[in-house]
């Protein structure tokens, strides 16, 4: 089954979007694909058979629409993934009516939120990104409270903040921290959301949260 969560009302289709994660079974395993790891293969391997771990899966890809070459692949293979055992969720910004036509043509579980009005300038998510290296921790905290504030989604956040530290790693551009401490940062923002979501904890609370004890 796959659901679709679009729209460029995002306060609106984060809230609905959250909500709708915990209705899942604690047992149920989750990944999250976004631009940052996303694996042909993998995927393949996710709509075409079952979890080593679990009876079934929910598998949650973040933004991925906007990239033409993952969109092509995902299009391509919507069939299939409806067709799959395990569970499908999209959420993602405005699409345009080929997209959505694609997503119906499979009978997806389809959810648009637009804005009654003209959209609020999106904040510049980098602006975090760029405090976390710099090891600022109250303006990394201000500047993720605005960033909610405006209606960025927490994978969108995760996802800029993923590719800023794995970027000053793969450049040996450690700043003011150690590699090691780096590399541990991928690893929790890896799992973070869906660890959150899974043990019923808040998942914005549960950002905030490593945000401030990073550093």
């Amino acid at each position: 089954m796959i659901y679709l969560f679009c729209g460029d009302d995002s306060k609106n289709k984060n809230a609905t979007y959250e909500d709708f994660l915990k209705s899942f079974s604690e047992n149920t395993e989750i990944f999250s694909i976004s631009r940052n790891n996303f694996d042909k293969v993998q995927i393949e391997s996710l709509y075409s058979g079952s979890s080593l771990f679990s009876a079934k899966s929910t598998v949650i890809f973040s933004n991925i629409l906007e990239y033409e070459e993952n969109r092509s692949f995902v299009l391509e293979k919507l069939k299939p993934i409806a067709d799959s055992e395990n569970t499908f969720v999209f959420l993602e910004g405005k699409l345009l009516k080929p997209i959505l036509d694609a997503f119906r043509k499979v009978n997806a579980e389809i959810k648009i939120f637009e804005l009654a009005k003209e959209r609020k300038e999106k904040f510049d998510n980098f602006l975090i990104a760029n405090a976390f290296a710099n090891k600022d921790k109250l303006n990394t905290w201000i500047y993720f409270r605005q960033s909610i504030e405006t209606g960025a989604s927490l994978e969108e956040i995760n996802g800029i903040l993923f590719w800023k530290i794995k970027d000053m790693i793969l450049k040996k551009n450690f700043g003011k921290f150690k590699e090691e401490q780096l590399k541990n940062f991928i690893a929790k923002l890896s799992y973070l959301l869906p660890e959150a979501r899974k043990a019923g904890r808040d998942a914005e609370s549960a950002f905030e949260q490593f945000l401030l004890e990073a550093f």
